[in-house]
């Protein structure tokens, strides 16, 4: 089976977890930017959790997938149907016919995800099938989709085998079947504004006080320059207490840089592997989902916590992923 691209749409990747390990060498890690709907819609067809799947941003591509292929769309909503009749999202679809899958307006979010049951047949490059874009490797010959592509569908595991014998007991004459059930709330919703929780970094105590009060209790605007390498911030500045000199030191995913301008960068999944700003702030794992689905010009705030805290909440959430694939071994369409 195979995936043929009809239209690339504004930004279409396969991404997985990323590339860990090999940033002492001076990769980066890349990787999905929702890296939570992008391990759900995994989950949803009986996948590996870090199987490659489809990043798509803003604006989606059209896609012409095959009978017989069991897929799943987690993240935001970029109106995707088949025929004109919406697909449901956050649950295992099964086509009953050749169809062509188009995504229209992007309704809430910024990014989905499209996992296919057997993931794509792409090589692993340092261990991953994410695609690096600057560096022009991994993912499909190392960039986005184009026109006209032609994708190889990998090989079905039993639990992908398990759910499409279940969904070919549907009846219906459509072009598609889905589940009755759902993951909720599998995506934040928009709101005037987006709460981000963070942690102190190690040059949080060089920033000025007043500067701190502005950092949590000011909006800050996405910057329209703002990409999968991180996210530029506008609103208040921020200043440090004195001049400060720095040795470059490591960065990952979701340290929040302040440059000489005073306006933060959130890093995200395409960051360097070293920078020489001032970190005030780490961004809590859990809520980098929220940043991956913010567009140019939404609004955020921050509130602190501890680390502990954000310990805290990403053992909570790794226990629902647990409770997830669980009840997938369960259930009954």
């Amino acid at each position: 089976m195979n995936i043929s691209v009809i239209s690339p749409g504004l930004l279409t990747t396969i991404q997985d977890l990323g590339r860990h390990g090999y940033q002492k060498y001076g990769v980066i890690v890349s990787g999905a930017m929702d890296a939570y709907a992008m391990r759900l819609s995994n989950i949803l067809v009986g996948n590996r959790e870090n199987e490659g799947v489809l990043e798509i941003t803003l604006l989606g591509p059209s896609l012409k997938l095959k009978k017989g292929t069991l897929f799943s769309i987690t993240g935001g909503n970029l109106s995707p149907t088949i025929k004109g009749k919406n697909i449901p999202r956050g649950r295992p679809v099964y086509l009953n016919k050749d169809c062509i899958i188009r995504f229209g307006e992007c309704k809430a979010g910024c990014r989905c995800y499209l996992a296919v049951a057997g993931g794509f047949d792409v090589p692993k490059i340092m261990e991953s099938k994410s695609t690096y874009l600057r560096a022009g490797f991994g993912g499909f010959k190392g960039r986005a989709l184009k026109k006209d592509d032609i994708i190889r569908i990998g090989v079905k595991g039993s639990d992908s085998a398990e759910i499409i014998k279940k969904m070919e007991d549907i009846k219906g004459k459509s072009n598609f079947v889905a589940t009755s059930w759902y993951i909720k709330n599998f995506m934040m919703q928009n709101t005037e504004k987006t709460v981000i929780r963070v942690f102190e970094d190690r040059q949080y105590n060089k920033i000025s006080e007043q500067s701190i009060n502005k950092f949590f209790s000011s909006k800050f605007n996405i910057d329209t320059r703002s990409d999968r390498m991180g996210y530029r911030l506008s609103g208040e500045k921020i200043e440090l207490k004195e001049k400060l000199e720095m040795i470059s030191e490591e960065v990952s995913l979701g340290t929040i840089q302040i440059p000489p301008d005073g306006n933060p960068i959130i890093l995200l999944a395409d960051a360097q592997t070293v920078g020489g700003y001032p970190k005030i702030a780490h961004v809590a794992q859990v809520d980098i989902q929220k940043i991956a689905q913010l567009k140019p010009n939404d609004k955020i705030v921050f509130e602190k916590i501890t680390l502990k805290e954000a310990e805290r909440l990403y053992f909570e959430r790794e226990k629902d992923i647990v409770k997830l694939k669980n009840s997938m071994k369960l259930i009954t369409i």
